[in-house]
């Protein structure tokens, strides 16, 4: 049995989160993970207060298991999400794209384990700074809005810069990802991908029929030109058109802002495979099946436990 801080600290059975992907991490979902034993989140994304109560009233219905909701702090309705998790007292927020410093207080008064996700060194002090229980490094092979830096150099010079714990994200999909996490220093990890073929999971067929047809070099990277939005997603005729314009010369910033707008729910809502952003991880190339949600939790979590348990084989 793997033990681990984090564990305790939230009072879940294995150390895995399940990323809080737009359009996508629901209350159903979100509840069958943390049945599971990990930990379900629930993305608030830039929906009002009114779709994350109810969300958050479904899982309750599905689960007594803490569940937790990921806060983006650039949806313009952050001052009401971030209240109505107080409210409701859930037992963890995930935060990303800014500083949560602004509701720590509120959230701690409602004993909130708040988790902020960091893609730099200097972003994961200023969170342990700003009163965060811990931080989730997560490297650009992930799925959606990324960093520059990969996990396998992120999440050790994270663990070695702040004093809470670290859980590893970007590239995890199997237990032999979660194994090397903890060889890096984390404390757990959060995976958005292998979720996504989840049977619980209600991201349209279409989804994941991409996913499962994917390869190890079928996502690309967007929005780097300008920076601030790099993001990555499965190749489809989005991708490719995104890209173009992109690097055109007339193209401004304010131009590539406008490309995405709707194309996530076109992909997760409505299944259009041309016009559609499909956001995905680099692990896509190594999900081939679609599962219930516990049994990826599980068998993650056995196969890093047996993979640990072997590693000795490597010291003479």
């Amino acid at each position: 049995m793997i033990v681990s801080p984090i564990c305790e600290m939230i009072g879940i059975e294995y150390p895995i989160f399940q990323g809080g992907m737009a359009w996508i991490a629901d209350g159903k979902l979100a509840a069958a993970v943390s049945n599971g034993g990990g930990l379900g989140i629930i993305s608030a994304m830039n929906a009002g207060g009114d779709y994350l109560r109810e969300q958050i009233r479904i899982a309750r219905e599905l689960t007594d298991k803490p569940f937790g909701v990921n806060i983006m702090l650039m949806s313009p309705h952050v001052d009401e999400v971030a209240k109505i998790v107080a409210e409701e007292k859930v037992a963890v927020v995930t935060t990303g794209a800014g500083m949560p410093k602004k509701y720590m207080g509120m959230w701690k008064e409602a004993n909130i384990t708040v988790i902020p996700v960091v893609a730099s060194v200097a972003a994961a002090k200023m969170m342990e700074k700003a009163g965060a229980s811990a931080v989730i490094a997560e490297g650009g092979e992930s799925g959606g809005h990324i960093g520059e830096m990969t996990t396998m150099p992120l999440v050790p010079q994270v663990c070695d810069a702040v004093n809470i714990p670290v859980l590893a994200a970007g590239g995890i999909g199997d237990g032999r990802g979660m194994a090397a996490a903890f060889m890096l220093g984390a404390v757990g990890v959060q995976m958005g991908t292998r979720f996504l073929l989840a049977e619980e999971c209600g991201v349209h067929q279409n989804y994941k029929d991409m996913v499962l047809k994917a390869t190890d070099i079928s996502t690309v990277t967007t929005g780097r030109r300008f920076g601030g939005n790099t993001c990555r997603c499965l190749k489809n005729p989005f991708s490719r058109e995104f890209l173009k314009v992109e690097y055109a010369p007339e193209t401004t910033a304010e131009d590539v802002a406008e490309l995405g707008v709707g194309a996530l729910r076109k992909a997760a809502v409505e299944g259009d495979t041309k016009a559609g952003c499909f956001l995905a991880g680099q692990i896509s190339g190594m999900v081939k099946k679609e599962q219930p949600a516990a049994e990826i939790v599980k068998e993650i979590a056995t196969e890093a436990e047996e993979l640990l348990k072997g590693a000795a084989k490597w010291v003479k």
